[in-house]
């Protein structure tokens, strides 16, 4: 019999390009699975039909979208994802281990494109609480600009529309996510992202061993 976690867990990966988050969600994901919990990976944006036609749209479509409307694409996306996929994993109490969430929009849109002017990140902010979830722990991969540059010379293919946005773009998005750790201490774990694949999957699975063992402590309490 599949475990299950009472109210089910949120957890996402948040970082910048070229940090790891999806081989790490995926190494995540099936060390869980073998451990016997039921788990569902995910990303953002996209994760189910509709929000990846959305995502092809915000990544690699033509259209130059105004601010807001690109914000508000990506909570509409979110939105979906979140109906559709995450909210009944969690009801079901399952593990749901999401590639970006919440952070990034705030990362990218409002300090990255945005350089971090109030009325954008108060409009994220508004969109934010009126979308209402937010993940029960985030693991921020940290990885230092040309390390993810070497990385993402090395892997090649398609290159979205914020992979190449001025590497100004991308400090601004570092230094947003800065902000978002030193402001959510509680939720958000930083980890060195410069290690093997194979050393930070084994110290983010400890981390997320205790947080389920919390979570358990909590429900018998």
């Amino acid at each position: 019999m599949a475990l299950h976690v009472k109210g089910g867990l949120f957890l996402t990966l948040e970082g910048g390009e070229g940090a790891g988050k999806s081989t790490q969600a995926r190494l995540l994901a099936d060390a869980l699975r073998e451990e016997g919990y039921e788990v569902v990976l995910t990303r953002e944006p996209g994760g189910t039909p509709g929000a990846e036609e959305i995502r092809h749209l915000l990544l690699f479509g033509e259209a130059d979208l105004s601010w807001r409307s690109e914000i508000m694409a990506h909570m509409s996306a979110r939105c979906d994802h979140l109906d559709n996929l995450i909210v009944p994993a969690l009801a079901a109490g399952k593990i749901v281990v999401c590639d970006r969430f919440h952070d990034s929009t705030l990362a990218y849109q409002g300090y990255g494109i945005g350089m971090g002017d109030a009325e954008r990140l108060a409009f994220i902010a508004g969109l934010r609480s009126l979308v209402a979830c937010e993940p029960a722990l985030t693991l921020l991969l940290d990885l230092p600009r040309d390390q993810a540059l070497d990385r993402l010379h090395a892997r090649g293919g398609r290159t979205d529309r914020y992979e190449g946005q001025a590497e100004a773009f991308h400090r601004r998005v570092l230094d947003g996510f800065d902000t978002i750790a030193e402001k959510n201490p509680d939720r958000v774990m930083r980890l060195n992202a410069a290690r093997t694949p194979d050393a930070l999957s084994r110290s983010i699975l400890e981390i997320v061993q205790n947080r389920i063992a919390q979570v358990s402590d909590q429900g018998d309490a």
